[in-house]
């Protein structure tokens, strides 16, 4: 006899076989109307997966209200999109067809290449399959066989793949809806007719058969799916809006930055006005830093591998960094990827005393990581990048307050940029990997104290997630939702009993009891990456940056020549005070000066003409609001410092709809 139990903590049993579906069915014709999945003791199931016939089992069936259900259903919507393109084109080689944080996609070898124009067409059999309410059909067979039946459906990656990548599996699965079977894992809804009509194919890229440049190129099919239109309707036009934002558009536009082929790709150019937003940023660091007791440190751009060695960034991350350079006396040295190790041999190089602790070490450092050509992005994902990085050696009983410390600097810096939306993930090891370093007891302990000062400060979210620790420490990230609703990893705080270790590098102090023990490290960036983290404000601001970081803060705009000598008074003025100002000054109408200004997002206008000249006036103009009036010089002075010192934040209503989530692999080890 099966016992299962539901999620209200009824019990129900059979004595013959049942499937989640017959069970939801029992209950009622409308939740056997509305599930496509289930969920047994935590184990997501197909809906009509035949149960066990004895034991005791908790049942949960899953519907569209369940987050899960999301991912059922793109898988599903991928298969139907592989199905509709094997339709349309013959000898199409399949290769994987994943689910994405905001859609699907599935890679294809095709005799002539796929083009958006190809689109409608698709989309057009997608609705046919969806409309022949095909069923998804489940089938385990032994190794040997999966194997032939690739082989007799001429699908090369798949055949490479089970000889290669599954050697070690007994039993494969496939699915079938109609004509179209493939080999996969699984989860699926029960029917094509499951999917309705919010899909959508959204772009092409190229891709390598598992990633691998030696290895067959691929085209890459990107689409979406939902279980409501409306929702499809709100995500593409936040796609939309995310193309307007482009900060590789804005970027050149507003003349940030610039990559060189012949400097190399990954690689940033800040230009000067770019680099004003960049140093306005370090500037305001660097004086949080200094209140808050932190010592500027340098560090070279490369180091011995020796070194990375021991910190454990060497034999653990090695396919992410450039190869060694080889010297002729047989050292080796590595573009630095990590200041950390750095960092470490500075505290080493002189005794501490726990009268000396905390150690506080900061410094803007360059780091370099060997990213694939095809996942380069902009300013977001690079082989450069210069990280607000620091590290505190600490007592244990240090811990709390510094870890504390480093959350409360990087909220400042946060509502100093109007990111007042976000939420705090904890990462924690998964016990299963064996890419953590370091001792269960000591991660523990670690775990438990990022949790407790997370928990005291009230930070939402902090939900611990396995396998997002770094792997020498458990460390709390914050993940930012822009005003668009992306969400992006930024500021991140970790706590590392494993470097400082005797297994690592052997920091030690000397304690109250004159013996040597060992101290705390926590590494501590509140931006994370600069060069990311740039390219995340001028998409969050669309460009239109906040009064005390934008490039050019204020213009002048003389209504005729006759107001040219009063214009340059007021600009030098402005100056003095510590605005960047320009001046326009030709002879154009000022109308056209006006709209030339809105263009390049200029915050502040200001319009002189005779009778300002006359009166010691100025005309206020503001790019959110307009025409602010006449006011004398003095109070438009006052007005744009006290929003400075502020750092006030004023931007346009916020866009609203479906969450769009970053999906960059983070910048960070």
């Amino acid at each position: 006899m099966l016992s299962v139990t539901l999620p209200d903590g009824s019990e129900r049993e059979y004595t013959s076989r049942v499937t989640p579906y017959d069970i939801a069915a029992e209950i009622g014709a409308g939740l056997a109307k509305a599930a496509i999945a289930a969920e047994v003791d935590g184990a997501q199931i197909d809906l009509h997966t035949a149960l066990p016939t004895e034991g005791s089992i908790n049942l949960r069936l899953l519907t569209k209200r369940d987050p899960e259900s999301l991912d059922i259903l793109r898988h599903s919507c991928a298969h139907v999109m592989a199905q509709a393109v094997m339709r349309l084109h013959d000898g199409v080689q399949l290769a994987f067809g994943p689910c994405t944080n905001n859609g699907f996609y599935y890679d294809f070898q095709l005799k002539e290449p796929l083009s958006d124009e190809d689109f409608p067409a698709i989309e057009a059999e997608m609705k046919r399959i969806v409309k022949e309410n095909l069923r998804f059909e489940r089938m385990e067979v032994p190794r040997a066989e999966a194997l032939a039946l690739c082989q007799e459906l001429g699908q090369e990656f798949k055949v490479e793949h089970i000889e290669t990548g599954l050697s070690g599996e007994e039993s494969l699965s496939f699915y079938r809806q109609g004509e179209f079977l493939d080999l996969c894992r699984g989860r699926h809804i029960p029917s094509t007719s499951h999917i309705g009509k919010a899909f959508k194919l959204t772009s092409l890229a190229g891709a390598y058969w598992k990633g691998d440049a030696a290895r067959p190129q691929l085209q890459r099919l990107y689409a979406t799916a939902f279980f409501d239109k409306q929702e499809l309707e709100d995500y593409l036009q936040q796609l939309e809006e995310a193309k307007r934002r482009d900060h590789r558009v804005l970027g050149k536009q507003l003349e940030l930055f610039t990559i060189s082929p012949l400097v190399g790709s990954g690689l940033i150019l800040w230009l000067p006005k770019g680099a004003i937003i960049r140093q306005t940023l370090e500037d305001f660091l660097k004086s949080e830093l200094r209140q808050r007791g932190y010592e500027a440190v340098y560090t070279p751009n490369i180091g011995k591998v020796d070194l990375y060695e021991i910190s454990g960034h060497f034999p653990y991350y090695s396919d992410s960094q450039f190869a060694p350079i080889e010297m002729e006396d047989g050292e080796r040295y590595l573009l630095k990827p990590m200041n950390c190790p750095h960092h470490i041999m500075i505290y080493k190089s002189k005794p501490r005393s726990y009268r000396d602790l905390p150690v506080r070490l900061a410094e803007f450092g360059t780091v370099y990581r060997y990213e694939q050509s095809g996942e380069l992005s902009g300013m977001t994902r690079v082989r450069g990048f210069t990280q607000d990085d620091a590290h505190i050696f600490c007592t244990d009983d240090q811990v709390a307050d510094e870890v504390r410390g480093c959350l409360e600097m990087t909220l400042k810096v946060l509502k100093s940029l109007g990111m007042d939306n976000y939420r705090v993930r904890l990462g924690f090891r998964d016990p299963d990997s064996d890419k953590y370093v370091g001792k269960s007891e000591v991660w523990d302990r670690a775990e438990a104290a990022i949790q407790q000062v997370a928990e005291e400060m009230d930070l939402p979210g902090r939900e611990p997630e396995p396998g997002e620790a770094a792997f020498y420490g458990p460390k709390i990230d914050f993940v930012v939702t822009d005003c668009i609703g992306r969400e992006w990893q930024l500021g991140t705080v970790q706590l590392d009993y494993n470097l400082p270790s005797t297994d690592r590098f052997g920091l030690e102090y000397i304690g109250a009891d004159n013996q040597p023990h060992m101290p705390v490290m926590i590494h501590r960036a509140p931006l994370g990456s600069m060069e990311r983290f740039v390219g995340v404000l001028i998409e969050h601001f669309a460009g239109a940056f906040p009064l005390w970081l934008a490039p050019e803060q204020a213009r002048i705009l003389t209504v005729s020549e006759k107001s040219e000598e009063y214009g340059h008074e007021i600009e030098q003025k402005f100056k003095e005070a510590g605005f960047r100002m320009t001046g326009d000054y030709r002879g154009q109408k000022l109308g056209a000066k006006i709209r030339e200004a809105q263009l390049e997002l200029i915050p502040y206008m200001l319009v002189v003409g005779e009778k300002d000249a006359e009166n010691g006036t100025v005309t206020l103009r503001d790019r959110i609001e307009g025409d602010l009036g006449a006011m004398p010089t003095g109070e438009a002075l006052s007005k744009l410092r006290k929003e400075v010192a502020e750092k006030t934040v004023r931007q346009v209503a916020k866009a609203s709809g479906a969450a769009l989530v970053d999906r960059s692999k983070k910048n960070e080890y």
